[in-house]
């Protein structure tokens, strides 16, 4: 069974913090501000990441079920099902803030989220493969998580479905085991974030 993995959010101190605020994007909730504790680690993905990887997606999600494997502050999540996901899984082991994702679900009435705080490695391996057409992941820099996570994720997705990385690092898909038989289709870089979106090598 993996090791416990941290989420986004790990190692944060029991002190309280000021909250700020990300901002969505696109889609139904479009401008609007869902506040993000401070808490140590979390690192929710910037705005013009997200525009730009919305933008490689087609901009809307309609129908598509999608998980976001190491949430934080939801932001990738929020941002999916906003654009019309059909079902959104978010995964955040760190009590506070998956406590902060279940109030922003609250505030948006979002139907179409589910949130699990949980670990996220033991919940991957405990899904079904090809249940999501999109997994968000962005597990947490230099904890030595992603070939852990990529080589449960993988299986998660779709046969035609889309597979996000954030990394501190670029990809290297000839060198990753886990990532035999994918492609990476579009990637970019901004400030020390690495981010790619892959699929399978089958596919146009």
């Amino acid at each position: 069974m993996p090791r416990s993995a941290p989420s986004r959010a790990h190692g944060a101190s029991s002190k309280s913090r000021k909250p700020h605020a990300i901002r969505i994007i696109g889609g139904d909730w479009k401008r609007t501000p869902l506040p993000v504790l401070d808490l140590d680690g979390l690192r929710p993905t910037p705005d013009r990441v997200r525009e730009t990887l919305f933008n490689w997606l087609g901009q809307r999600l309609d129908g598509e079920r999608c998980l976001d494997l190491f949430a934080g502050s939801g932001a990738l999540g929020f941002e999916a099902a906003s654009r019309g996901a059909a079902r959104v899984l978010m995964v955040e082991r760190n009590a506070r803030a998956a406590a902060q994702l279940r109030a922003n679900q609250e505030r948006l009435a979002a139907r179409t989220i589910e949130i699990a705080e949980a670990d996220g490695l033991r919940l991957a391996a405990s899904l079904p493969p090809a249940s999501f057409d999109v997994v968000f992941l962005d597990p947490p820099f230099g904890d030595d998580l992603l070939d852990k996570a990529l080589a449960l994720a993988a299986p998660l997705v779709s046969e035609d479905g889309f597979l996000y990385v954030e990394a501190g690092a670029a990809l290297d898909v000839d060198a990753n085991e886990a990532l035999a038989g994918w492609k990476i289709v579009r990637e970019g870089k901004a400030g020390a974030v690495h981010f790619h979106l892959l699929q399978r090598e089958n596919e146009e």
